[in-house]
């Protein structure tokens, strides 16, 4: 990233600002970003087996002339060889599928089952078999801290590999070696560039109810994981009184409710709203699909608006598979790995040497609030604020 930017508006926004926003124009999509060194050639080049680089990247003008990642290569790894059995958690789960079948393409000697459910069925799933000594699970891997800290709190995780918790930031892990991610989602608001400049958008979601051009033209997915976990954190910070206020002030200030995230993000494209609340990455699958399509990110500051959350693995304990294990977690923290979330799913990548697509802003160029992300387990105490305050 430079070191300034220009907003939607073309204004210019100074670089001693932790705000950022992100046009999604088709000219800034095509930008490339580079990474510090190759790991593999795009063309193919890969050692061993039939998968290079671009088996792992995705394709369209987010990723187009994006140069190759830096980071820890598969090609330096041990090769994976056993059977590995993987408890596969959330909506996101299929995504992971892609990568495990050219894992497995990649190395003939490596198998993977799995089992594919929600994340908070399949945490309660490992901690009863673990509790009942007879594990299944070798790695679990879900969309949410939440979970993985639940099964880690009841001891049913084993060590991680130091190698693979030295290559993520210290925020989007345990800090015990317990869970670690693997690809973050930033909580962002996407709005219309038709209707709203960068700077017409609070920088704070509590100024929402109080910012009378939004009044009536905003959208929100209240039944969605995503934003649920944005309440949570929204509880964490300020308390469920204050937390109920919001979302009060924001039904009588005319929000729109939509069945999920991408559709709110599609409807700010289409104008009939004017912004939302949604993750990061539904604004650039809009934009995939719709090169031309009016629509731009804004990112909070501070506050549960700002939330990044992650998907993330742990070795389960127990497990008669650790050594496998251990360097699967490596794997998916490899550069080819981290180039796959980055370009296949628009997610965060979790190291320093992969970028994230198109002009979105580095990880550690957000700034997201100070909680741990463990805490945002307790997702029924948000859903039963949210039915006392009416949203659901």
């Amino acid at each position: 990233m430079t070191d300034s930017h220009d907003d939607a508006s073309g204004r210019a926004v100074a670089p001693a600002s932790r705000r950022r926003f992100l046009a999604l124009g088709g000219a800034s999509l095509a930008t490339a970003l580079t990474g510090c060194s190759g790991v593999l050639n795009n063309d193919g080049g890969s050692s061993s087996g039939a998968v290079s680089l671009a088996d792992f990247r995705g394709s369209g003008p987010l990723v187009e002339q994006r140069e190759s990642p830096s980071g820890t290569s598969i090609e330096d790894l041990p090769d994976l060889e056993g059977e590995l059995t993987l408890y596969l958690g959330g909506g996101e789960g299929g995504l992971y599928l892609d990568l495990i079948e050219l894992l497995e393409r990649k190395y003939e000697n490596f198998s993977a089952s799995h089992r594919l459910e929600p994340s908070s069925d399949l945490a309660n799933t490992i901690i009863e078999e673990y509790e009942a000594d007879a594990t299944q699970a070798d790695v679990f891997m879900a969309v949410d801290a939440g979970s993985l800290g639940a099964v880690a709190n009841a001891g049913a995780t084993a060590p991680l590999p130091e190698e693979a918790l030295s290559a993520v930031p210290d925020d989007f892990q345990d800090g015990q070696g317990r869970w670690v991610g693997i690809a973050g989602r930033a909580r962002s608001i996407p709005y219309n560039t038709d209707q709203f400049s960068a700077s017409e958008i609070p920088s704070t979601v509590q100024q929402f109810p109080e910012t009378a051009a939004l009044q009536g033209t905003v959208g929100w997915a209240p039944t969605y994981s995503a934003f649920q976990s944005f309440v949570t954190a929204m509880r964490l910070l300020r308390g469920d009184d204050e937390t109920r206020t919001w979302l009060q002030a924001m039904l009588d200030h005319g929000i729109t409710e939509y069945n999920n995230e991408f559709v709110v993000s599609n409807t700010v494209a289409d104008g009939t709203i004017g912004a939302g609340f949604a993750n990061h990455y539904y604004a650039l699958r809009v934009q995939s699909g719709r090169p031309d399509a009016p629509i731009a990110l804004a990112f909070t500051e501070g506050d549960a608006g700002a939330l990044v959350n992650v998907s993330g693995l742990e070795i389960v304990q127990g497990t008669d598979n650790s050594e496998l294990a251990a360097n699967f977690v490596r794997h998916v923290l490899s550069a080819e790995a981290q180039e796959f979330f980055a370009t296949r799913t628009f997610a965060y990548p979790m190291i320093p040497g992969v970028a994230p697509v198109g002009d979105l802003p580095r990880i550690d160029e957000l700034n997201p609030p100070d909680i741990d992300l463990t805490e945002l387990a307790d997702v029924s105490g948000t859903v039963d604020l949210m039915r006392d305050a009416g949203v659901l």
